[in-house]
């Protein structure tokens, strides 16, 4: 399954990989985890169609297992090119295995989450914005405050991302006048 969205989007969800839905209708994001995600963009005053939504691996692993090495390590040049092609300004992972992925770190996401780091996909220069899966709020429901709480962010850090760094110009101080003698 590809990514779906805005393919000039400023802001990417990376997850895990297609559930039982997803892999059903093709579409990253669509059962209830798909749902909340849709009313935490509408929270921040964003829809479905302004952002960009891929996955780690693009096929719905066997019992809905995790993700195994080999098949990330066979599905991580799609999500690279995805993000090359995009451009996106932050990354925003969702869940543990997006993070681990493209942080390059195995911290899990209860230590990282709403940490902002720069880091390099392919070559391109990203803010990386690890999350919690919208489906531990569905089995954790204390866990949407914290969601909300790293969601509100993201206009903030798209916004500090596209502020362009100018620096400023130079004062150009006159020199001093001299007289020229005629002698």
């Amino acid at each position: 399954m590809f990514g779906v969205g805005d393919p000039n989007a400023d802001l990417m969800f990376v997850g895990e990989a297609p559930g039982f839905h997803e892999d059903q209708q093709g579409v990253p994001f669509v059962g209830q985890a798909g749902k909340l995600l849709d009313k935490l963009l509408a929270g921040i005053g964003l829809e479905r169609s302004d952002v960009y939504i891929a996955n780690v691996i693009m096929c719905r692993p066997p019992g809905n297992r995790d993700p195994q090495p080999d098949e990330i390590e066979a599905c991580e040049s799609h999500l690279f090119r995805q993000v090359a092609l995009i451009e996106p300004k932050v990354v925003a992972t969702l869940g543990n295995f997006a993070t681990k992925l493209l942080s390059g770190k195995q911290l899990g996401i209860t230590r990282v989450h709403g940490q902002e780091q720069e880091v390099t996909l392919g070559d391109r220069r990203v803010l990386l914005y690890p999350m919690y899966h919208p489906a531990a709020a569905l089995y954790t429901p204390a866990m949407l405050k914290v969601l909300e709480e790293d969601f509100r962010r993201l206009p903030e850090l798209i916004g500090r991302v596209n502020t362009p760094t100018t620096e400023p110009a130079p004062v150009l101080v006159p020199e001093p006048a001299v007289q020229l003698g005629l002698f």
